[in-house]
């Protein structure tokens, strides 16, 4: 294929988040999170709403509140067309009469629901909305069309308006060795040394090749 013939856009190619975030705002750990841009603009475009940070919000006015943070975790997969509202809607009160965002009480109509954080190895899926305020664990699932509104826990799979837990991917037991592992904390250097496991289901090879890892990095230092 010649440079002519390669397309702007395709659904095989990504946004690498840590190469393109800008917003201050927003947090991206590592260098393996992507959103499949190919139907979209681009991650702060398209998925990230309502969040203080942008050029323009900065250029133009003051915070009146604390703003909320976004922190995204490594080796997580964003589908296309996912919406993760933040902190810049919240000023339609349910507990007043009115809705309304009057700009003169808009200072008093704002509640924060604190920061929302997307795990390390979790996958949002196509049109998934994440709902402001939302921990979403390592490991989980969001199934397309998801609207989560609670939080998810590591290595749950959850679909459905509200989202609501389908199934653990894994057995509980196996939930905590994987969480007490820290894969994603490991250096790269591991993590691609331990990849053919990574990428497998047996917990006890995982956890002895991971031992005898360390224990060889411990000898040869």
């Amino acid at each position: 294929m010649t440079t002519e013939q390669i397309p702007a856009r395709h659904w095989s190619m990504v946004e690498l988040l840590h190469q393109t975030v800008r917003n201050p705002n927003i947090h991206v750990r590592g260098t393996h999170s992507y959103y499949s841009n190919a139907w979209t603009g681009s991650f702060e475009e398209s998925v990230v709403r309502y969040h203080y940070g942008d050029a323009y919000s900065l250029k133009t006015w003051e915070p009146q509140w604390p703003i909320d943070q976004l922190y995204i975790g490594d080796y997580v997969c964003i589908g296309a067309e996912a919406v993760i509202l933040m902190g810049g809607n919240h000023t339609h009160r349910t507990d007043w009469f009115s809705l309304y965002p009057f700009a003169d009480k808009v200072c008093e109509a704002y509640v924060g629901k604190g920061d929302t954080v997307i795990g390390d190895g979790a996958w949002i899926g196509m049109r998934a909305m994440i709902m402001p305020g939302v921990s979403i664990g390592e490991g989980a699932v969001v199934a397309s069309g998801a609207i989560v509104t609670k939080d998810v826990a590591p290595y749950t799979i959850v679909a459905g308006n509200p989202a609501v837990p389908l199934r653990q991917r894994f057995p509980a037991g196996t939930v905590q060795r994987l969480l007490a592992l820290g894969i994603y904390q490991w250096p790269e250097a591991k993590f691609e040394a331990l990849k053919a496991l990574i990428t497998a289901a047996d917990i006890e090879a995982l956890t002895a090749a991971a031992a005898d890892h360390d224990r060889a990095q411990g000898d040869a230092g």
